[in-house]
């Protein structure tokens, strides 16, 4: 049965789609059968994976709003090696339509319900709010996974977010749990970003990911292309560094990866911020 990730942070310009979608690369090179859910209405992860947002016949407003089964709605993202629940600025309709429906909340939970054993992992990107869409993944998701910035009003956010998720937990889905916090855009160099890392251990202790994300020119080019950075340029930083954090999440997951590629890459990317 998939293990579903919502990957969220109320925060904007955090790296939260580049991580869906490059995460969602690394473990599908992995050999694990993934699915990714786009539910921002901008669309970006979707196109940054090679789909185009304004070509699709269905998208996931259609699965919230419309009753549409996941089954019939995805697309197969080839150049990415995943397959896709595709958005567009349909989505921006949904919360008005879906705020009388009973069970709005549980759309997205009901929808994958029956696709559960037809992949390993199921990542969802979230819109940058807290709204019915970010609540309708929290309210599908196994854990929620926290891309942030070692930036001082990170923490402030990190803190409502966690709010947010406790809220959740207690209200609409008992198995919601913090899955990792990940700190993106990292640069070792600057004092700012060691002292938010070590408030972040001190608080949040193994929820932080070893794995940082560095940085790079090749991760910001890459959703031009329509690609993953993997496939863009494998040897950038920025590929080593999702593969490594794709290895991690296996490993505290128990999951034994297929080959030695994920620990000889996790080590490599250990040595981006060294």
């Amino acid at each position: 049965m998939a293990k579903v990730f919502a990957i969220t942070n109320q925060k904007g310009g955090v790296g939260k789609t580049t991580t869906t979608v490059n995460l969602a690369a690394s473990l599908a090179a992995t050999k694990r059968r993934v699915l990714m859910i786009d539910l921002d209405p901008q669309g970006n992860a979707t196109m940054g994976c090679g789909v185009d947002k304004d070509d699709v016949e269905y998208s996931v407003y259609d699965v919230l709003v419309g009753g549409r089964s996941i089954a019939d709605t995805l697309t197969y993202a080839e150049d990415s090696g995943f397959s896709v629940v595709p958005s567009n600025q349909d989505l921006t309709a949904a919360e008005v339509e879906l705020i009388n429906e009973i069970g709005r909340e549980f759309r997205l939970k009901e929808a994958l319900h029956p696709i559960l054993d037809d992949y390993d992992y199921i990542l969802i990107d979230c819109p940058p709010s807290l709204n019915m869409l970010t609540v309708n993944a929290l309210a599908a998701a196994h854990g929620v996974i926290i891309p942030m910035q070692c930036e001082y009003y990170a923490l402030e956010g990190l803190s409502a977010l966690l709010n947010t998720v406790n809220r959740v937990k207690q209200l609409i889905n008992p198995e919601l749990e913090v899955e990792g916090i990940l700190r993106t855009m990292y640069d070792g160099r600057t004092s700012l970003t060691n002292q938010v890392t070590d408030e972040l251990k001190r608080h949040f202790g193994d929820k932080v990911y070893s794995t940082v994300i560095p940085r790079n020119v090749r991760l910001a080019e890459a959703p031009s292309h329509g690609l993953p950075v993997l496939y863009y340029d494998k040897q950038s930083k920025g590929a080593l560094a999702y593969l490594a954090l794709a290895g991690e999440m296996l490993r505290r997951l128990s999951t034994t990866p297929p080959s030695g590629v994920l620990e000889n890459n996790s080590a490599q990317a250990e040595q981006i911020d060294g």
